[in-house]
């Protein structure tokens, strides 16, 4: 089974977590657009959906779904997205699209979080997959630094093909750092965000995954935390 057919897998299991008559949380990623072309084929039963990044918006309305900003919304039913990483805890490292800013604001609202990945996804460690780090453009060299202090080799994003350094969403730059083997996702979580010039760092350890679907060969396994 590809790996495309193992995130549809995933992502037709996460229809079951849909609230009728509720916004959903959407996020940004190759899962998280299965999930909204599934999404779509039941667009009836929802009300709308808070999407995490302008591409997502762009997609859930090219199905007609509407799209509220979350400003406009008290609470979020579930939010459904993929990882880069995952482990045994339901920590994850998230940001690889570089969308982890708006994933954890909408997370941070949402009652459930559902992750959805392929089985290569689940790791007993995280820190393999470079932790990204987005700062504000100013803060860039000296965040670094500081991430270079933390035992990595943090390394600039630029846009694909191109030494042009990548702009997010939000006007942020990424970081990208390598060589860290993350034994406790929640205090280095802490202690990234602790960093000035940084606006969030891709752990999702403080609040992490409710539920796992991962995708295997055998099926789609479901894990609970």
């Amino acid at each position: 089974m590809t790996q495309d057919k193992l995130k549809q897998a995933v992502a037709i299991s996460a229809i079951d977590y849909v609230i009728d008559g509720e916004i959903i949380g959407v996020g940004t990623g190759s899962t998280a657009n299965f999930f909204i072309d599934e999404l779509g084929k039941i667009k009836h039963r929802i009300k709308g959906a808070v999407a995490s990044s302008e591409a997502t918006a762009a997609r859930l309305a090219s199905h007609g779904i509407p799209v509220y900003d979350l400003n406009e919304v008290t609470e979020i039913a579930v939010y459904i997205d993929g990882a880069d990483e995952i482990n045994a805890a339901g920590h994850m490292i998230k940001g690889g699209g570089a969308a982890l800013t708006r994933e954890k604001i909408v997370a941070s609202v949402a009652k459930q979080f559902v992750c959805i990945a392929d089985g290569s996804k689940l790791v007993e460690t995280l820190g393999k997959f470079p932790l990204p780090v987005e700062v504000l453009p100013m803060a860039r060299n000296a965040v670094m630094r500081q991430l270079a202090a933390l035992g990595g080799q943090p390394k600039v994003r630029t846009k694909a093909g191109s030494e042009e350094i990548f702009v997010t969403d939000n006007g942020g730059n990424i970081i990208d750092v390598s060589g860290l083997v993350i034994t406790d996702p929640v205090a280095l979580e802490t202690r990234i965000n602790q960093i000035v010039g940084v606006v969030a760092v891709g752990l999702f350890a403080a609040r992490g995954a409710n539920v796992c679907l991962l995708g295997t060969p055998d099926g789609v396994r479901t894990v609970k935390y």
